[in-house]
């Protein structure tokens, strides 16, 4: 018997070590050389095609980016379920695309929602992987050929190959999915597209440091002679990968290495090279396939129309015009980019957030970054589709399917707490909103619509009454929902809101306009009308002011501080990516001077005017950019969070003084005071307090197809051709009023 169970345990300890060795790690022995090496997907010139089974015929990606994140979680919680996405996936299908991309490893729920949608289904999805490289490897002062970087990557490529195929368990993985990976969905798997945006400080410096180390010559993948350091470790890790799926899979399928304009291959006169850091570059053309390889290669870029702003300072780009006769710039990057490669090109992200909170502008055809409703988004990314076509793509991926709470955009992370940022919806962060599925609070409906239907108000809501006006407040993860109702409300009649937040600083008084309040305010809500309405912040307080002074306009912040008790206030702006001084610019790419010099700022824009509208996404002219809107007797008003420099409503956190912290710090407050009059005859405006109580990590959410999907579904399912669908008037809603509450909840 004790043998026996020695015997056991021997047997035992042997099949765990092969079923670790098979599943655990991407160790693998090639044990049918003789064996072919197949394909169902392959590049043919600049063309992708794929065989269905009877013959090979020329494929269009028409894809969409898929996230990991869902409200109340960051990406790396990987927490959505296999329902989730068997749901998009048949909404994604539904609008027409053929293809899903995703950047990283994700939980195991995705590959057996994956495997379940596509198996025996005629028409099925496919599917594009990335392999991430994480934040801290980007920028942490290594080159790409350090074991951490390089050993990483080859081990975490391989490792998406096993996963594909089924055939990997990942215990605690290294900030990507966990669990046992067991479904092969390698038949819907177009390829791979290895790495990131790249960093123009990593590629240069590995390129400076290995300079003049020859060529690689690999068994699937080499370089050319021309390849530089940072090229011909992408060769290395493109070889590795084919090479290991061919062995040990006997498949192959494409190849990508992610790219986007800041390293692109083009060169650029000095100026541009140095104001926009175009000083690296990454060019896919100097890593080649070798006859080894039966599948292919293709060149993948981010490339959105507001950026590469800065072909506006090339003569060659600075008026190149598209079939409408309009200056597009976009269209004429595209147009090099392909003509420079003899690969396919896919676009593998392109897009605009519907977000109100603005980051870029389009200075041609105001596709912008930010600033533009779900209506507009759609538009957009038609056009877009519309640009990317023309000018010979093999096809494009939208970025992004759904919404993202935790994401942060540098122009408002420094205003914000960003380990809090999945617990609230930051209508200013532009980044949170490229999705086509917005996440709208509450669990079937928000609170509150500013849409000129009073019905979700009650008395309940009633914080306080003056002057024949009663001032009603709620709020959610989103908004802070304010109802003014009166005999005299409406555009006619205009009406001051003064908010309190914090006590440390704030005026009584408003010197323009004229009004006075009977509490120090540090916010000041003017409605006057449908288009002069805006909200106006206490000097001492304006966040841009403290955080951007210097980026905009060359002066210290914290020399000349404004008092405490100030009565002047402003404008609130949020700064952009756009520089003032672009003639100046222009002038030094032509005298090929250094254009970095004192006097160039970045601009602004005010991001606390109000837009008239309908905000309520069941009503035909609704508007997502709708701030306010007048009812019969009342008016309604929604405020995004970050506009009150609140950093984390969830747990009801506001901006500190940044004048006795040099910044943003946080401070917790339990109420607010609001008040409303008309200032008349001087008369000072009382303000009410509203309890405040943050509702933590639980948030409450529902899916809801924006309007931009409406659009992109007419484009590519019902084939309403794309030139049609952008140049609609978007003021008949582009007929997309069907963009109602839909999808499942949580």
């Amino acid at each position: 018997m004790k043998k026996f169970i020695i015997a056991a345990a021997c047997l035992f300890a042997l099949a765990a070590c092969a079923a670790f060795a098979v599943f655990g790690t991407s160790v693998s022995i090639d044990l049918d050389p003789s064996k072919p090496v197949t394909a169902w997907v392959r590049q043919e010139g600049r063309a992708i095609q794929i065989d269905r089974g009877d013959g090979w015929e020329d494929f269009e990606i028409r894809g969409v980016d898929m996230g990991a994140g869902i409200p109340g979680h960051f990406a790396t919680d990987y927490a959505i379920d296999k329902e989730t996405y068997l749901r998009w996936f048949q909404q994604v299908k539904d609008m027409g695309a053929n293809t899903i991309r995703v950047y990283i490893l994700l939980g195991t729920d995705f590959y057996e929602a994956f495997y379940e949608f596509n198996k025996d289904n005629p028409d099925p999805l496919y599917l594009i992987h990335g392999v991430w490289i994480d934040d801290y490897a980007q920028n942490s002062h290594m080159d790409a050929y350090d074991p951490a970087y390089l050993g990483r990557f080859k081990e975490d490529a391989r490792t998406v190959v096993d996963v594909i195929h089924g055939q990997r368990w990942i215990e605690l993985g290294r900030l990507s999915g966990t669990g046992m990976y067991t479904k092969d969905i390698s038949p819907w798997v177009l390829g791979y597209i290895l790495g990131v945006e790249w960093e123009a400080p990593t590629v240069i410096y590995t390129d400076r440091t290995h300079e003049g180390m020859g060529t690689y010559h690999g068994s699937y993948v080499s370089s050319t002679s021309e390849a530089s350091a940072f090229e011909i470790m992408l060769a290395q890790v493109g070889d590795d990968l084919m090479g290991y799926e061919s062995k040990r899979y006997k498949q192959q399928r494409l190849l990508a290495f992610s790219n986007w304009p800041t390293p692109d291959p083009m060169s650029y006169p000095l100026p541009l090279q140095l104001f926009f850091e175009k000083y690296s570059q990454v060019d896919v053309e100097n890593i080649v396939a070798e006859e080894t390889v039966v599948s292919g290669m293709f060149a993948s870029y981010h490339v959105y129309p507001y950026y590469p702003d800065y072909l506006q300072y090339l003569p060659e780009y600075a008026n190149a015009l598209d079939d409408t006769g309009q200056v597009n710039t976009y269209r004429a990057y595209l147009e090099t980019l392909v003509a420079h490669h003899s690969v396919p090109v896919v676009i593998s992200e392109f897009g605009v957030p519907s977000s109100r909170g603005r980051a870029q502008v389009d200075a041609n055809t105001g596709r912008n970054q930010g600033g533009m409703s779900e209506d507009d988004q759609g538009r957009a990314i038609v056009r877009s589709y519309v640009d990317i076509m023309a000018s010979g793509c093999a096809g494009s991926v939208i970025f992004t399917w759904q919404d993202e709470w935790f994401k942060r955009t540098w122009n408002t992370m420094a205003n914000v707490d960003l380990l809090k940022t999945p617990y609230w919806s930051d209508y200013q962060t532009n980044e949170q909103y490229f999705g086509l599925l917005s996440f709208d609070p509450g669990t079937e409906r928000s609170v509150s619509y500013a849409d000129g239907d009073d019905e979700e108000w009650t008395d309940a809501d009633v914080i306080g009454e003056a002057d024949g006006r009663t001032l009603s407040m709620k709020y959610d993860e989103k908004f802070v929902y304010l109802m003014v109702r009166g005999s005299d409300v409406g555009p006619g009649t205009p009406l001051y809101l003064p908010v309190d937040t914090t006590q440390k600083t704030g005026a009584t008084t408003s010197a323009d306009p004229v009004v006075s309040f009977e509490r120090a305010a540090d916010f000041l809500i003017v409605l006057d009308g449908e288009d002069e309405s805006r909200v106006l912040v206490q000097e001492r307080y304006e966040v841009m002011r403290a955080m951007a002074l210097r980026t905009t306009t060359g002066e210290d912040p914290y020399e000349n501080i404004p008092a405490k008790d100030t009565t002047r206030f402003k404008h609130i702006d949020l700064v952009l990516q756009t520089i003032t001084e672009t003639q100046a610019i222009a002038d030094a790419v032509a005298n090929q001077k250094n254009a970095i010099a004192d006097n160039f700022y970045f601009e602004s824009y005010e991001t606390g005017k109000l837009v008239y509208g309908d905000a309520n996404p069941a009503h035909e002219n609704f508007d997502s950019m709708a701030d306010f809107c007048y009812g019969d007797g009342f008016v309604e008003i929604k405020l995004p969070w970050q506009l009150l420099n609140f950093s984390n409503p969830s747990e009801m956190q506001i901006h500190d003084d940044y004048y006795e912290h040099y910044g943003v710090e946080n401070m917790k407050i339990d109420r607010m005071y609001v008040g409303v009059g008309d200032g008349a005859d001087g008369q000072a405006i009382p303000l009410f307090e509203k309890p405040l109580k943050g509702w933590g990590t639980k948030v409450t959410y529902h899916e809801r197809l924006k309007e931009s999907y409406y659009i992109v579904q007419r484009m590519w399912a019902e084939g309403v051709p794309a030139e049609e669908l952008w140049r609609e008037d978007a003021a008949t809603g582009g007929e997309t009023t069907d963009a109602v509450e839909a999808g499942g909840t949580s």
